[in-house]
């Protein structure tokens, strides 16, 4: 996936993939000087062709998935850290000042 920002969502650009690939099938289908029986092929081979690359993008979107929740996990983790910090700070001082 891209590290930057194009300004358009992942569910934005899916469904412009797949209304590019409805449009494509219907002008192929209406253009196509082929057989009916090549022309099941050549669809065949789109099918194959489309769900091959959802299912990299499936795996893209996971991997991406994966590391914003470790980062997530980490971000917990340290400001967990700091926070029991300053509790416990907040407490000492509380000691001191009442003594």
């Amino acid at each position: 996936m891209a590290a930057e920002d194009n300004g358009f969502s992942s569910g934005a650009v899916a469904f412009a993939f797949l209304a590019g690939a409805i449009i494509g099938t219907g002008a192929a289908l209406l253009l196509a000087p082929q057989s009916g029986a090549d022309t099941r092929t050549m669809l065949t081979g789109y099918a194959k062709k489309a769900e091959e690359e959802a299912l990299e993008k499936a795996k893209e979107a996971k991997a991406t998935l994966d590391t914003v929740i470790e980062q997530g996990k980490q971000f917990i983790a340290e400001k967990t850290t700091v926070l029991a910090a300053a509790l416990e700070a907040g407490k000492d001082a509380m000691k001191k000042g009442s003594a």
